[in-house]
């Protein structure tokens, strides 16, 4: 079968390492199921496989890709979650934690198998490509903000890095439960299109907010950190999912962390039963996720690259067989 996957590890220049071509058939074990992929989401996680982050050497070649929506073997249309592990369906009990492509082979193919427990219908309201979009990013922004920040209706919340997956999640998700929500582009359209998807208004990085926040909601890392200690009220909750500018920020803000009583609270993806309720939130609401552009399987490297530059609003989703 058709398969984007990383043949090699390049953690300079990633896409060196990313192949398109035949793969085999995905190998189906007790409590396991094989889905036909309609359509499968890239995710920031694909570029750092292809860096080797989480992905060893010896588990190449690996087909890329963590989210897919598509149609199971007895026909129904169904959305794959994409953690695998620490459940004891279709896995060893004690296996730890994984998303597809650690251990796995994942979604950017034909067909992919995950365990049966795994999957969950996807609702009749949402297309194959906008429920593709929701298991990595737009329930990672889920979490973020309804488990982890725990924010309510007419809360505040900052947004940093708008246009990426799970910030232009957040937007839309948080203007959708009633928060009051701010957010960061350095680039001055992505600001516009933060503001058309709901937010209050949009500001470059680093500038003063006109209030401070109950949360902030933080992908970018070092280079915003320091902007987002600064923009919470005292109490207020900085939940963190990514760091694409980098782990190490010049400050740490120790100081206002503790004198505020700051909360840090990391956050990573989310369980089965999040996105069940998110599949449905969208369903009854209407929201749907933003996507850049639909490509087919084998223009996957035009879609890696757009993401590697940072030139695009929403998500990059990917079809196979077209």
């Amino acid at each position: 079968m058709f398969a984007a996957y990383a043949a090699r590890i390049d953690r300079d220049q990633p896409l060196n390492g990313l192949e398109l071509g035949d793969r085999p058939e995905p190998e189906v074990r007790p409590g396991w199921t094989t889905v036909t992929v309609r359509a499968a989401s890239l995710n920031h996680h694909d570029l750092w496989s292809l860096r080797g982050v989480g992905l060893p050497e010896d588990k190449l070649p690996m087909i890329l890709g963590c989210d897919a929506a598509g149609v199971d073997e007895d026909g129904n249309e169904v959305v794959i979650h994409s953690v695998i592990g620490q459940t004891g369906h279709g896995v060893g009990p004690r296996e730890p934690r994984s998303i597809l492509t650690e251990r796995y082979q994942g979604t950017f193919a034909e067909r992919v198998a995950v365990p049966v427990w795994n999957v969950l219908p996807k609702p009749k309201e949402l297309s194959f490509e906008e429920a593709a979009c929701l298991p990595t990013a737009w329930l990672t922004a889920y979490r973020m903000l309804f488990t982890n920040a725990g924010v309510r209706p007419g809360d505040s919340v900052l947004v940093q890095g708008a246009g990426g997956g799970v910030a232009t999640a957040a937007i839309v998700l948080g203007k959708a439960a009633g928060l009051r929500v701010f957010a960061t582009s350095r680039d001055e359209a992505k600001r516009k299109r933060a503001v058309d998807l709901g937010a209050v208004d949009a500001f470059e990085p680093g500038a003063r907010l006109p209030q401070r926040v109950d949360a902030v909601i933080e992908t970018v890392g070092a280079a915003t950190w320091s902007h987002s200690v600064k923009s919470l009220k005292p109490g207020g909750t900085l939940v963190i999912s990514g760091a694409t500018s980098g782990d190490r920020p010049s400050h740490a803000e120790l100081t206002r962390i503790f004198f505020l009583e700051l909360k840090v609270v990391g956050s990573t993806m989310g369980s089965k039963d999040e996105l069940e309720d998110l599949l449905s939130f969208c369903a009854a609401t209407g929201v749907r996720p933003v996507i850049d552009e639909v490509l087919p399987l084998d223009r996957a490297r035009e879609g890696f690259a757009k993401m590697e530059s940072g030139d695009l609003f929403g998500k990059v989703v990917l079809t196979p067989g077209s």
